[in-house]
């Protein structure tokens, strides 16, 4: 089963997250980008969980040479 690579961070909802811009996830896959994790101290508001970077997947290379 793959991690759920969400686009948008879950607490500004404006920072969006590309699947390999760097985010921060809890066990829970809540994410979030990097700014608002570090201000809310890396923990998840929403279960109280650790939150750890989020692994990044690789861009396909058609992808990149648009």
């Amino acid at each position: 089963m793959a991690l759920d690579m969400r686009t948008l961070c879950e607490r500004c909802e404006i920072t969006t997250l590309p699947v390999d811009a760097p985010a921060r996830i809890c066990t829970y896959e809540c994410t979030f980008c990097v700014p608002c994790s570090e201000a809310m101290d890396d923990v998840c508001p929403n279960c109280g969980g650790e939150l750890v970077p989020r692994p990044r997947r690789a861009v396909p290379v058609e992808e990149t040479s648009k």
